[in-house]
Parts: structure tokens; C-alpha cells; sequence
């Protein structure tokens, strides 16, 4: 395992195992991401609402990396019309496609399946290479594709060692649908508990490397966002170690279905 590694999806096609969420990343965030991809990352997760996509766009384009050799992931709204978002997006990055549209969060009602079908059709297209959803629990990912017939390749999701379901992760490794993990580290407010920091000096790590490693072994893609150089070399400096297999049941075993946000969405 390294930063190079990919994920199948069951489509046939690849995702990195680690990528840079750009959530209020608002401040020289062109800079960010062309520093980021000199670094080795490649996968990057923004959304029309983040309004960070026209800086990714120009890091993008300023860092000379090939379309190709880039993972995308961007997301359309509960109240978008989906087809058109995502038209909107791409405008925004200057891309001519993402590798991956996400529904953000399922509507207040219903599964979502209008917005499914839209984003169906832009990934007919070539729009977008794959569709997922963020935010989906159970149920209403088996409604969509009920609805549909067609399973999303991801659900981006809330998930740290102190806040995951058993339930979501048999799901998804049963069906074949990764989870991409935002907010991996708990936005910083749980790195400071005794416990993980016990872990973390064995290791000779930080807690953020040791909570980033917990997801890459389960199998979870982590999306953890920093806005400095510092920290973008800190995420990723965790594949020269592995967690043995007691650590990791107790880091699972750290669950309290904490939420950064106030509660796990998909839970």
C-alpha cells in the first residue's frame, strides 16, 4: 500500500486510495491543490457549495499534471436539477468531466431518485465517469437502486474511529460500494484523547496519521483536508507502518458514534 494505490469499484474502473477534501478550503486554495499534486496526491473531493471549484480548476491547470493521472470527485444538491449541476460544475473546475458526481445529501423526502436518474444520464453522457451518493443510509441507498437497478460506486460519509456503523461498512463491503470517509480525523476535535495518542506514540506518529491509517486498513477512503504544507506532508506520511491487528479492534472500539457535525447522517 501506498499513495499510488487504487481501489476497484465495481464499474471496472479505479479510485485512489486517499484524496484531499477541500471543504472550506477557501484560502489560497490554488496553491493548495498545485502543492498537493507535486506532493503525490491525486484525488481531490469538492462540491458546487464549497465554492472552492474554480481554484481547484486552476491548480489544476497551473501544476501541468495530466487530466488523466487526476481523481475528481464533486457533488450535486438535494435541489439541483442534477443533469444541469453537473454541466455547472465542470464549467466551474474547466474540466470536461469528473471522475465521480456525487448526490451531496439525500432530499428531505424520497430517495433522491429524480436526481439518480439525472446523473444516470450525465454519466451516459460522459460527464462523469461514475455516480455515487454522500450522506446515504441504508435504506435509501437499497431505495435508489431499487428505483433504478443501478448500485452508486461510493458513499461519502462521516466515518472516524470515534463515530462508524458496523452496520453501513457489512453493507457496503457486501455490496460492493466503497466508503469515501470526510472528516477522518473528527476535524481535529478528538486528537487529543488519551487513548488514540497512547496508539499513536507507539507508532511514532500523530493521531491524525494513526486515525487516517485505521481507515485505509478497514478498507475506507479518507478525504482528510489541510490548508498548509505542514499537514498536506503529515496525511500522507502514513505508508511506512502498519497497525497491528490489536490496535486496530482497539481503535474500532473507540465508537461512540461521535459526529463532528452534530450526528452520523447515514446512522
Amino acid at each position: 500500500m501506498n499513495i499510488n494505490s487504487k481501489v476497484s469499484l465495481h464499474t471496472g474502473r479505479q479510485m485512489p486510495i486517499i484524496g484531499l477534501g477541500t471543504w472550506k478550503l477557501k484560502y489560497d486554495t490554488a496553491n493548495i491543490i498545485y502543492h498537493a499534486l507535486k506532493l503525490g496526491y491525486s484525488m481531490f473531493d469538492t462540491s458546487g457549495d464549497y465554492g472552492t471549484q474554480p481554484e481547484i480548476g486552476e491548480g489544476i491547470a497551473r501544476s501541468g499534471v495530466k487530466r488523466g493521472s487526476i481523481y475528481l470527485v464533486t457533488k450535486v444538491e438535494e435541489d439541483d436539477e442534477a443533469y444541469s449541476a453537473t454541466k455547472k460544475n465542470l464549467q466551474e473546475l474547466d474540466l470536461d468531466y469528473a471522475d465521480l458526481m456525487l448526490i451531496h445529501r439525500p432530499p428531505e423526502t424520497g430517495y433522491g431518485e429524480k436526481l439518480w436518474e439525472q446523473l444516470i444520464r450525465a454519466k451516459e453522457e460522459g460527464l462523469t465517469k461514475d455516480i455515487g451518493v454522500s450522506n446515504y443510509s441504508v435504506e435509501q441507498i437499497e431505495g435508489l437502486a431499487e428505483h433504478t437497478g443501478v448500485w452508486p460506486v461510493v458513499n461519502q460519509i462521516e466515518w472516524t474511529c470515534f463515530g462508524h456503523t458496523q452496520e453501513m461498512l457489512d453493507f457496503c463491503n457486501d455490496n460492493d460500494i466503497i466508503i469515501q470517509a470526510y472528516s477522518p480525523m473528527t476535524r481535529t476535535e478528538r486528537l487529543d484523547d488519551e487513548r488514540l495518542s497512547a496508539i499513536a506514540e507507539r507508532y511514532g506518529k500523530s493521531p491524525a496519521q494513526i486515525m487516517i491509517r485505521w481507515n485505509l486498513q478497514l478498507g475506507t477512503v479518507p478525504l482528510p483536508k489541510a490548508n498548509n504544507l505542514e499537514h498536506l506532508k503529515e496525511d500522507i506520511d502514513v505508508f511506512d507502518f502498519e497497525i497491528s491487528d490489536e490496535d486496530m479492534s482497539a481503535l474500532s472500539n473507540l465508537n461512540e458514534m461521535y459526529s463532528a457535525l452534530g450526528d452520523l447522517k447515514y446512522a
